[in-house]
């Protein structure tokens, strides 16, 4: 099972109706040693589900089997759920999905793994777990609440409503903040759902493809995922704190530019990938760009201002902070 999603554990469990938590699922899943068949029925006895690999020489002999079960196909398993008729409903990576059964036989090898939940069956420790998860998601809907009041009393009090280009710089920061915090998550190799979702739209595991490439970083100093980070949180700060920095906010903005075509350019020759998260980030300066010009902020840029160098300075230091943190980061996950 190596390469496989690490929510598939966690799925399983959840069409099976065992009782558990994802996050820890999905670590104990991290932390066999092989993902192989053998390793998941013992983790699933820890959960008390008693499991058997089957072999099935006629697949169509799938609908004698009582759903959920693992089958397996080139790409990976998949979770079987219904088998209701001609059709077969199935589970992969998260995702809900039908195929036909004449074409689900065509791609199944007939190898398919069955699980069968005691009474009893349940994530050890499962009411610690859970009361600890729900401290968590309190935790972070409280992050969100206070991070949102911030943004609405600085967005009225410095008057930012009044301008619409400043109304969309706000918004476009806001997005690629969102975006390059998915490229950190997923050169931390952190998984998301979300994030593989919308790095799918493009060309499948495109995001990872570019990620690996030694193009994904600045010398191999700092990866653009952290510069991205960096540029995004510094400049809508900046923006919502002083408003009137959004001159030398926008200046900077110019100089990533010529980035954009290089990043695009190595994507499509290069790499010979595309990278969904990557290419919305440079979209998202690009109109920026526009919404700094419309704004008439870019006429006031030159001659170069000392608040512009300040700008440049903490940009950097930043990037050196985040530099630092996000390898500790890495290392407390492993």
């Amino acid at each position: 099972m190596d390469g496989e999603s690490n929510f598939i554990l966690s799925d399983f469990l959840g069409a099976l109706g065992v009782p558990h938590t994802p996050d820890y699922t999905t670590r104990r899943f991290e932390a066999m040693p092989f993902k192989s068949l053998f390793g998941l029925g013992k983790l699933l006895d820890e959960y008390g589900v008693s499991s058997l690999g089957l072999f099935l020489s006629d697949r169509s002999e799938i609908k004698a089997l009582t759903p959920p079960f693992l089958a397996h196909t080139p790409q990976g398993f998949l979770i079987v759920t219904s088998t209701d008729g001609d059709k077969v409903s199935y589970l992969t990576r998260g995702v809900a999905e039908t195929m036909s059964l004449r074409e689900f036989c065509e791609v199944c090898d007939g190898n398919v793994f069955l699980a069968f939940p005691s009474p009893s069956a349940a994530e050890p420790d499962y009411a610690s777990h859970a009361r600890f998860q729900l401290f968590g998601k309190v935790k972070r809907i409280l992050f969100v609440i206070l991070a949102a009041a911030l943004f609405v009393w600085l967005f009225v009090t410095q008057g930012i409503w009044r301008s619409v280009p400043a109304i969309f710089a706000v918004i476009l920061n806001c997005c690629g903040l969102a975006l390059s915090f998915m490229l950190v998550r997923k050169s931390l190799r952190i998984k998301s759902r979300f994030a593989d979702k919308v790095c799918g739209v493009l060309q499948k595991e495109g995001c990872d493809t570019v990620l690996e490439t030694g193009a994904s970083s600045f010398f191999g100093i700092f990866s653009w995922s952290e510069v991205g980070l960096t540029y995004f949180s510094v400049s809508l700060l900046s923006i919502l704190m002083f408003p009137g920095s959004i001159i030398y906010v926008a200046a900077c903005n110019v100089c990533c530019l010529p980035f954009t075509l290089w990043s695009i350019w190595y994507q499509k020759f290069r790499a010979k990938a595309w990278c969904t998260l990557c290419v919305s980030v440079q979209c998202t300066l690009w109109l920026l760009f526009f919404s700094y010009l419309a704004g008439g902020w870019l006429k006031d840029v030159f001659p170069l201002k000392p608040g512009f160098f300040v700008l440049v300075a903490v940009y950097g230091f930043v990037l050196l902070g985040l530099n630092r943190i996000i390898p500790m980061m890495n290392k407390l996950k492993r």
